[in-house]
């Protein structure tokens, strides 16, 4: 039985924060470790919130707890109170007349060098009060991490939609076949199909990338397999695996804008549909007041990330 609301206690601060933890991280033990308090602790002040609310927040499982429908809505709630403190604390700084804070980005590897080259260095020398906290993941990751309220923006390739993100900008970059130098293919006109390198010493991403995961969807459907003579998770791996001659690479342009630049190596069109038609969305969550901070961060890299700008348009 659910326990009896107790309507003249209001919802503890401390409780909701432990209670949000726990929800995000799929145990109290986990919660515990993150938060940096015992166990006991957490358990006390989510048995406290279940009395105040009069209703099972937690549905307990072998390996961890999920929120209840009434645990969901607690942690809405919850998250919706810690968001409401970031935006006033932030504009109290901005009374105060401070440009500070913290931004948090979660992008894919790949975007990095975009990112820090075109985008944060200029903005850096404009803001110098703000930081940043910058965490890679896969395309599934940021765009989870960004509904979830665990960071500010979310820079992802290809993602799927989710109820909670909202895309501010977006362009169109497809993967291209990245070519070493004097390859037979280089100054092609034509996009060629995926399956011209099928017998080709290739550079492929783990198979949990996204961009893994739609070469493999291509694959399927000509019914044929790439010979991955490397196989990394690193960008950097790619572009010197594709500089040194070794083999040929397959990614958007502006994770190797610097080596197109300096003509190190030749993008070519690929006429396959999946690898044609993927997208660069920039993200954050629906309904979030953002900080100063962050809206500003957010403008800045809209208008000055190569990824954020269509690449060009098939010859």
């Amino acid at each position: 039985m659910p326990p009896a609301p107790d309507a003249a206690r209001p919802l503890n601060d401390r409780a909701l924060r432990y209670f949000l933890a726990v929800v995000r991280l799929g145990s109290i033990r986990a919660a515990a470790e993150a938060l940096h308090v015992a166990p006991s602790a957490i358990s006390r002040q989510i048995a406290e919130l279940e009395t105040s609310c009069g209703a099972l927040l937690l549905e307990r499982l072998p390996r961890g707890v999920v929120a209840t429908e009434a645990g969901r809505l607690v942690a809405e709630h919850a998250q919706r109170q810690q968001d409401e403190a970031t935006a006033l604390t932030d504009r109290l700084r901005q009374l105060r007349g401070l440009q500070q804070g913290i931004v948090q980005i979660c992008c894919g590897a790949g975007f990095l060098p975009d990112l820090m080259e075109n985008a944060l260095a200029g903005f850096a020398r404009e803001f110098p009060g703000i930081s940043y906290r910058i965490v890679l993941g896969t395309t599934d990751a940021i765009t989870a991490a960004v509904a979830a309220g665990e960071t500010d923006i979310g820079l992802a390739y290809n993602p799927t939609a989710h109820a909670d993100v909202r895309t501010v900008v977006k362009a169109h970059q497809p993967i291209r076949a990245i070519l070493p130098p004097g390859h037979e293919m280089t100054g092609h006109r034509k996009p060629v199909s995926l399956r011209s390198f099928a017998y080709e010493a290739t550079a492929l991403l783990p198979a949990d990338h996204g961009i893994r995961q739609l070469i493999g969807r291509a694959e399927a459907n000509g019914g044929f397999r790439l010979i991955a003579r490397l196989e990394s998770a690193s960008f950097e791996a790619h572009r010197q695996f594709v500089t040194a001659g070794m083999g040929v690479a397959f990614l958007p342009e502006f994770v190797v804008f610097p080596e197109l630049r300096d003509k190190l190596v030749t993008a070519l069109p690929l006429s396959d549909p999946l690898l044609a038609e993927a997208m660069v969305h920039l993200q954050v969550r629906v309904a979030r007041r953002l900080p100063a901070a962050t809206e500003t961060l957010l403008h800045w890299l809209g208008e000055r990330l190569l990824a954020l700008h269509p690449a060009p348009s098939l010859p």
